[in-house]
């Protein structure tokens, strides 16, 4: 038996939604709204619990659909370790203005006890939006808005400190933790095997322990320089595109404080063909350096930006080679693709050169 659901605790299980519990958890946007009764409209758990659930009202309005997300007790101690756990709960608990397109939140909970989150959202297909992945890629124009928008995140947090944003203080800087790595480490060789038929010839002679070291040094060097709120996870399965052509960024449960390249590289590169990404990499780049509205003197010049993001498929290569090594977090076609983009990006650019050369 199931204690009574009450406004503050985080459901079980989603059958156990009730009205009273829903009409508390919009109350703040929609004070006069009562709901009358909640559907489950689709279910679809995975590395986190996720619903759709539909809504009536007796009194007042209200949207007619929201979309819940909890954590999923199979990774939960995953996250935990690579300090990801509660990061997304927090930050819309707190309130932080975040100056780019991104879903609404009714309500945010942290059970630190329980080591469980949640959070309810508004169901962004009530706005028409299509979220994309990398079997889907984005136009070079659709990059340059959602650039404009990080460019935008990342300037109203430029020289993020936590005596310069009390409110965000809990947030972590980018390390190479030993959590990190483990999974890496263990997942990486599987990724090799099962990709090599797409890794060009040069990441074919590198080892798994060689690419985590690469990860681990790009990483150390993301607390370099001015550093801003990075959304932390900004690859293309974590986007989505309004009718009007806005790009907007969901899942931020990677939430870090380091050097603006990780979310740019990460994005840009994901987002892209591979052939797009080499026709229009440069442009898109001096894009996002001329929306950004930093102190004098702090604007990366257009040589170091290049070199910054020339460093970045360290990150995206070992992540996405990981990811491809484990069975169930995202499909094998998905991992495939953007393993494939960031060896192409990783080989093409440079990445160790620069890496050597970003150190110095």
């Amino acid at each position: 038996m199931f204690k009574a659901l009450t406004s503050t605790r985080i459901p079980p299980q989603w059958e156990l939604v009730t009205p009273a519990w829903m009409t508390a958890a919009i109350t703040r946007h929609h004070p006069d709204a009562s709901v009358a009764d909640v559907s489950i409209l689709t279910v679809d758990d995975g590395t986190n619990r996720r619903v759709r659930l539909g809504l009536t009202y007796s009194r007042g309005a209200g949207p007619a659909s929201v979309f819940l997300k909890a954590h999923a007790p199979a990774h939960r101690i995953v996250h935990l370790r690579n300090g990801n756990l509660f990061n997304e709960a927090r930050l819309f608990a707190c309130g932080a203005e975040l100056p780019v397109e991104h879903p609404l939140v009714y309500k945010a909970v942290v059970d630190y006890l329980r080591l469980d989150f949640l959070l309810v959202m508004e169901d962004l297909k009530q706005r028409g939006a299509d979220p994309r992945d990398a079997t889907r890629p984005l136009t070079h124009e659709q990059v340059a808005m959602g650039l404009r928008g990080l460019a935008r995140l990342h300037s109203r947090y430029w020289g993020f400190s936590r005596k310069s944003h009390r409110d965000l203080r809990w947030v972590k800087t980018w390390k190479a933790s030993k959590g990190w790595q483990i999974g890496l480490r263990k997942r990486i060789p599987v990724g090799l095997e099962r990709g090599a038929q797409i890794l060009p010839s040069p990441l074919r002679e590198r080892d798994a322990e060689e690419i985590v070291n690469l990860w681990c040094r790009y990483v150390e060097t993301l607390s370099n320089g001015p550093m801003t709120l990075l959304h932390g996870d900004a690859h293309i399965g974590n986007t989505y595109v309004l009718p009007d052509g806005d790009v907007g960024f969901l899942d931020w449960q990677v939430l870090r404080r380091g050097n603006w390249s990780q979310d740019v590289g990460y994005f840009l590169v994901s987002a892209l063909t591979e052939a797009d990404r080499r026709e229009y990499e440069k442009d898109l780049l001096e894009i996002y350096r001329n929306h950004l509205e930093v102190p004098g003197g702090q604007l990366p010049t257009e040589e170091d930006a290049w070199l910054q993001y020339r460093t970045t498929p360290a990150y995206g290569l070992a992540i996405w080679l990981s990811t491809l090594g484990t069975d169930g977090w995202q499909s094998r076609e998905i991992s495939m693709a953007l393993a494939g983009r960031f060896a192409a990006a990783f080989t093409e650019l440079d990445t160790v050169s620069a890496l050597h050369s970003a150190a110095v």
